[in-house]
């Protein structure tokens, strides 16, 4: 039985942070209380934007990309430590998630500026220095080498959860019984609302956003959405999503909107972004392999699948 803190409130503050918009919701004795944590949640996540950032020259990524071919560079613990779970993530989905994928060339443009589709060759020229495989890693060094010279390293698929994680656990630190994290649609909540119910996420149709699939609970742990329903493009009635498989260079096809629960925000961003690369049947497979992970995919169609542990209750 969970009992509510007597006199806690819920506060939120929004935000913007890389690149994206960005809610913290925590649970306080009072307003002062709520700000302080606030702050401390976006001390750490702005820390983690300075140590992954692409765009930043200064930053340890730009320092591994800008020596791609020429040298191993050394990193914090924390960032070797987060490349090292990219590749584990990339080698569990059969390379279709993949950090290198900011190698690829942006031969696809969402801005309504294409008119036909990429030639063959375009298509597999873009993706030749992607491959996470030559990214080695000295852990004794605690040193990164980009094997190939224009190979090059982004977290665009897992940092956001990772930041959230951070955020989360240094509330935690600080004795912060309740809250959520919502980097943009990647959420790690702990805890329960004042009324004591659990904290819930909305499943929504991508085909109709005003409406919701389904209201699932999130206890002490993350949930990411990934959705291609809004940065699209078709051609021959076939629509190509801004996903792109980092092996073979085209976009993904076939799902509209992948969510899944993990118990850390990283893990569930990394995987959302892979399920749309493998499509729903081997998504799925892959998913029921997995201990305490769960998945919430919905077809072109608007069919939705789930895997084998979640349970739906449509509203």
């Amino acid at each position: 039985m969970y009992y509510p803190v007597s006199g806690q409130q819920t506060y939120k503050r929004s935000l913007e942070l890389m690149g994206n918009g960005f809610e913290i919701t925590v649970v306080a004795n009072d307003q002062n209380m709520a700000d302080e944590y606030i702050d401390l949640a976006i001390e750490e996540m702005t820390r983690i934007e300075r140590l992954i950032s692409s765009w930043d020259p200064n930053s340890q990524t730009s320092y591994i990309n800008n020596n791609a071919g020429i040298r191993a560079v050394r990193v914090d613990a924390e960032l070797l430590e987060l490349i090292d779970r990219a590749i584990k993530i990339s080698i569990l989905t059969d390379g279709a998630f993949d950090i290198s994928y900011a190698s690829m060339d942006r031969i696809w443009k969402y801005d309504g500026s294409m008119s036909s589709m990429p030639s063959e060759e375009e298509i597999r020229q873009s993706v030749a220095k992607v491959g996470y495989e030559n990214i080695k890693l000295n852990k004794e060094e605690s040193t990164v080498f980009l094997r190939n010279k224009g190979m090059k390293i982004g977290f665009g698929a897992i940092g956001k959860g990772y930041a959230a994680d951070r955020a989360k656990a240094v509330l935690l630190e600080h004795g912060v019984s309740s809250g959520i994290i919502n980097a943009s649609g990647d959420m790690s909540a702990w805890g329960r609302q004042v009324n004591g119910q659990q904290w819930k996420v909305a499943i929504t149709n991508p085909l109709d956003k005003e409406k919701a699939f389904a209201m699932l609970p999130i206890n002490n742990g993350a949930v990411v959405t990934s959705g291609n329903y809004e940065k699209y493009v078709k051609f021959n009635g076939i629509r190509y999503s801004h996903i792109i498989d980092p092996r073979t260079g085209v976009p993904a096809r076939g799902i509209i909107s992948a969510t899944v629960f993990a118990p850390k925000a990283e893990i569930a961003d990394a995987l959302a972004t892979a399920i749309f690369v493998m499509g729903t049947e081997v998504g799925i497979n892959r998913i029921n392999q997995l201990p305490n992970i769960e998945c919430v995919i919905i077809d072109e169609q608007g069919k939705l699948h789930t895997s084998s542990n979640i349970q739906i209750s449509k509203i």
